[in-house]
C-alpha cells in the first residue's frame, strides 16, 4: 500500500497552469459580471396609495433593495425572534423571515419619530 499522497504528486500542478487556460473574455463576465445589464438603472418601487405594501417572500412581495445591516440585541430577543419566525414558517404566516418581522416591526417606530414618510 503506497502512502498517502505518493501517487498525487505527478498528477498535480501550479494553480498559475490552470489560470493560463482560461478564456479571458469568460473570467471578464465572471469577475465583473455582464456589464450592460449592470448599467441599467433599477426603476424605483413606489406602493400606490391604499394598497398593502409587503417587500421580501410573501404575498404581493415586491423587489426592494437591501443593505447589510450588523447590530447586536439581547439573548432573549434573539431566542424569541427566531422562534417566531420558525413557528411562522410552519405555519406558513407572513411574515415569517427574520428579515421581514424586523422590518415590519422598525417601519412603525421609524414612521412615529419622523424618519419615514
Amino acid at each position: 500500500m503506497k502512502p498517502r499522497g505518493e501517487g498525487a504528486k505527478a498528477a498535480r500542478r501550479p494553480l498559475v497552469e490552470g489560470l493560463k487556460a482560461a478564456d479571458p473574455a469568460l473570467e471578464q463576465r465572471f469577475v465583473f459580471g455582464n456589464q450592460e445589464e449592470s448599467k441599467a438603472p433599477e426603476p424605483a418601487v413606489v406602493p400606490s396609495p391604499g394598497t398593502e405594501r409587503r417587500e421580501g417572500k410573501g404575498p404581493m412581495g415586491k423587489a426592494v433593495s437591501r443593505v447589510p445591516l450588523t447590530t447586536r440585541v439581547r439573548t432573549d430577543f434573539a431566542t424569541a425572534l427566531k422562534r417566531a419566525s420558525l413557528q411562522r414558517q410552519l405555519d406558513d404566516v407572513f411574515p415569517n423571515s427574520l428579515q421581514d418581522i424586523l422590518e415590519e416591526a422598525l417601519e412603525p417606530w421609524l414612521r412615529s419619530h419622523g424618519y419615514l414618510s
